[in-house]
């Protein structure tokens, strides 16, 4: 099974609100998850308009879950794909 990392749509129209969750790649998009990992805001003025599991999604890394382009972007810019490249060097 084909895990990924990535963003389900929540909120009413044009107003969006994702949800960070791990699901089968093979599910659409607003579809079953596995489990939720956090929140991402994109229409907050705020800075912290994401809440994430940061221990979680680095779990779910290590295991192979492959993230989406949003959910790699912000993984990074939350320091998770660092600290994910670093302990697979590590090893």
């Amino acid at each position: 099974m084909a895990v990924r990392l990535r963003l389900t749509r929540m909120g009413s129209k044009k107003n969006p609100y994702y949800r960070i969750v791990v699901a089968d790649s093979r599910s659409p998009r607003d579809g079953r998850i596995i489990e939720q990992l956090g929140a991402y805001n994109p229409v907050s003025k705020d800075e912290n308009n994401v809440t994430l599991d940061e221990d979680k999604a680095l779990e779910w890394l290590q295991h192979g879950a492959k993230p989406s382009d949003t959910v790699r972007n912000i993984l990074s810019t939350r320091g998770i794909m660092e600290r994910y490249h670093n302990a697979k060097i590590g090893k």
